[in-house]
């Protein structure tokens, strides 16, 4: 006849029953927590694991010869769904000042970053980019995008377009500096900058335009952000401000994602919704491929050992409450 166990073996087969179970819920929580999405935060009980991630603030820098105001479409198109934008006005003093304010103001800003350009904008985040782990993404809009040692004037002598012929030069002092504005000339404007807007409004964006200093264009970058930062281009196909061709090289080069559209210079003012859906490609992509020439990164790689570190303590559990079990019903057969 089988010998049952008297009721103190019971006992300790139960508490042994239930040590096996708790080893159980270990393995099936550490098998189940997904990890975090870059920008998260992930909380796990033994039931329900909870991500909550957090919209980027998206910066738009606006270029030569304009003021914040040209993103306007873009900022109403991205608050109604739900994104906190800034729009600062760009000094157009020269890169390295332009650079060192836009970088100020991504200092103040909590939390991830989309940071976007226009034209000469392009340079300028590029720059002001460089030293900020919180900008998770670059998007320029028929942009410059230097790399280090070049210059706004040393790329467009690669890749000549008609802004040579639209702009007049106009001597300027201020606190005892003086250097020299570059203007668009009023009737150049509408063919060169913006012919896809209506003239009425290009002549209103004649006499509201905004100078820019030549050096904005003469002094070459320091550093590109655009080497170690995920980026989206958008390129001009009817641009006649920055080559079309230019803006492919320096997409290419980057290795950006890349669209193109029937577009003057001004893609954000003549065609707002391409633009706010390039932005919002760049703000809702959770893990963006880096360029091809950046160092590789290390998050994919912690992410899978801390994978199979998961697994390695599920299994030293499981194995812990098998030992367990199994000498506590030898006990009981003795």
């Amino acid at each position: 006849m089988p010998a049952f166990p008297v009721p103190g073996s019971l006992r300790r087969i139960r508490s042994a029953h239930v040590i096996a179970a708790g080893c159980a819920v270990a393995i099936c929580t550490v098998l189940a927590a997904p990890v975090a999405a870059d920008g998260g935060t992930t909380t796990t009980t033994a039931t329900t694991t909870i991500t909550a991630t957090t919209k980027p603030t998206i910066v738009l820098v606006h270029g030569a010869f304009a003021d914040a105001s040209s993103w306007n479409g873009v900022v109403e198109r991205l608050e109604r769904r739900g994104y906190t934008v800034i729009a600062p006005a760009n000094p157009l003093r020269g890169l390295y000042t332009d650079s060192t304010y836009i970088a100020s103001v991504l200092a103040s800003i909590k939390g991830p970053i989309v940071l976007a350009g226009h034209s000469y904008g392009g340079a300028v985040i590029s720059t002001a980019a460089a030293a900020n782990p919180r900008v998770k993404s670059l998007v320029y809009v028929s942009a410059l995008m230097p790399d280090v040692g070049e210059s706004g004037m040393s790329l467009g002598a690669k890749f000549p377009s008609e802004l040579g012929t639209a702009t007049k030069s106009v001597p300027y002092r201020a606190g005892g500096v003086s250097g020299t504005d570059l203007y668009l000339k009023p009737d150049r404007i509408h063919p060169v900058f913006a012919a896809d807007l209506p003239e009425s409004t290009a002549r209103v964006m004649a006499v509201t335009q905004r100078p820019a200093a030549t050096t904005a264009f003469s002094e070459t970058a320091k550093v590109a952000a655009w080497k170690h930062i995920p980026s989206w281009f958008l390129v001009a196909k009817q641009d006649k401000t920055i080559n079309p061709d230019q803006e492919r090289f320096e997409a290419k080069r980057a290795g950006s994602h890349t669209v193109e559209i029937n577009s003057s210079h001004v893609a954000m003012i003549s065609h707002p919704d391409a633009v706010t859906a390039l932005l919002l490609q760049a703000a809702t992509a959770t893990d963006p491929a880096r360029p091809a020439l950046a160092a590789t990164g290390t998050t994919r790689g912690a992410r899978a050992e801390t994978a199979l570190t998961g697994i390695a303590v599920s299994t030293l559990l499981a194995g812990t409450g098998a030992v367990l079990l199994g000498r506590r019903l030898r006990r009981s057969r003795s």
